[in-house]
């Protein structure tokens, strides 16, 4: 029983002193976000300003290498000493990947409204073939219906065209029936004209037989008295 207590207690403390090197051993990093400060003139006996963040953007006005200030002036025209040292002639990593995230992100709403458009596009240019191909329709169905009304007309004009030959034909067998109507009245009259003519000769010669027979019969007698 002692021996487990013991073994207890040396595990406590095993683990007592295991945590607090665990902790202690942790990574930690060196924070970016500082300070400086902007002084009235080019030391640290000169009053303060005001403080400047990190990233702040400045204009270099002049710099004094003795005392490792440069003046500046900030871009809502406050001027004073920074220590040269803390001035980069670039911005620093973090505003430049700050800078780079905000691009990113405007290139990916960019990116975003460039895919919409596309999108869009895409629909006004389906919804015009779409168009496109009943006005197709539509043209075929139309040129179907001028071809059949062509075809009519062309037939209407045939009909047309024979109606006038043949008003022309009995307009013509009209003229004709008129002449020889008027023909006939002539050969009609003319035939009168002949039986009347030669039934008056007949006339005339009946008149003058029964005018010469009874004289030849009279001298006939005549001549045979006489014997």
């Amino acid at each position: 029983m002692n021996q487990q207590i013991s073994k207890l207690r040396v595990a406590l403390v095993i683990v007592a002193l295991y945590v607090p090197l665990t902790s202690w051993g942790q990574s930690a990093w060196v924070s970016d976000q500082f300070e400086i400060t902007l002084r009235t003139g080019p030391s640290t006996t000169n009053a303060i300003e005001r403080m400047l963040s990190s990233g702040t953007e400045l204009a270099v006005l002049e710099q004094d290498e003795e005392s490792g200030y440069s003046h500046v002036r900030t871009t809502g025209g406050t001027e004073g000493w920074v220590l040269t040292r803390y001035l980069m002639d670039e911005p620093s990593a973090r505003e430049q990947l700050e800078r780079l995230t905000q691009q990113l992100t405007s290139a990916s709403a960019e990116g975003a409204s460039m895919t919409s458009q596309l999108t869009a596009i895409r629909g006004q240019y389906e919804t015009a073939n779409g168009t496109i191909s009943q006005l197709e329709q539509d043209k075929a169905g139309l040129q179907a219906q001028l071809d059949d009304i062509t075809r009519k007309a062309a037939n209407t004009l045939a009909i047309d065209e024979q109606n006038q030959r043949l008003q022309q034909q009995l307009t013509d067998a009209d003229i004709r029936i008129s002449l020889l109507e008027q023909e006939n009245e002539q050969l009609t009259g003319q035939t009168n004209r002949s039986w009347f003519i030669t039934g008056a000769l007949v006339l005339c010669g009946g008149v003058l037989l029964g005018l010469i027979l009874p004289r030849l019969k009279f001298q006939r007698r005549s001549r045979y008295d006489r014997f």
